[in-house]
């Protein structure tokens, strides 16, 4: 794979781009290595975005307290959609982000230090858990954990009324 990526890195070579090859290939790796910053921060934008989202979500549902059962499990659906719609935007953000630090692996080759593929190379490239745990594993726990909030609220809600009534028959 990394001999393709660098095939599709270089359409032409040094001598036929011209004297400008170095300080322009220079210049687009930090552009690319910005744009994966970006990538990050647009990352983090959206993880805040759905917290917060799932976080009023509970707040209402809780708020309504004991009426408006209908609202609740609206809302409890709308949370399990955007749980799942958030957990496969992370996956993508990470499939994104793999891919672009293969091209910054790449690039480096051609550059006189390589920190990114070293920084890599001193955790185990992923390998060696007690060197590097993905963030990754923990930000996707918690659209799960949400998820798993939102479904037993909507099972409670649904199941109250039945629950009611069984208490009432088991008090008299």
């Amino acid at each position: 794979m990394t001999n393709t990526i660098g095939k599709q890195l270089k359409p032409c070579s040094e001598k036929d781009y011209g004297s400008d090859y170095k300080s322009h290939y220079l210049e687009i790796y930090k552009l690319y290595v910005e744009k994966a910053d970006a990538i990050s921060t647009r990352r983090q934008s959206a993880n805040s975005f759905f917290l917060t989202i799932n976080t009023a979500i509970l707040g209402v549902t809780g708020y309504i307290g004991t009426s408006g059962n209908s609202i609740k499990l609206a809302l409890g659906l709308a949370g399990i959609l955007l749980c799942f719609f958030w957990y496969k935007l992370i996956l993508s953000y990470k499939q994104l982000n793999s891919g672009k630090f293969k091209v910054i692996h790449e690039i480096e080759k051609k550059l006189p230090l390589a920190p990114y593929d070293a920084e890599w190379e001193a955790v185990g490239r992923g390998k060696k858990p007690e060197l590097y745990k993905p963030f990754t594993l923990v930000e996707m726990a918690v659209p799960r954990i949400f998820f798993a909030f939102h479904f037993i609220l909507m099972i409670i809600v649904y199941w109250h009324p039945a629950l009611k009534y069984l208490q009432t028959i088991i008090e008299q």
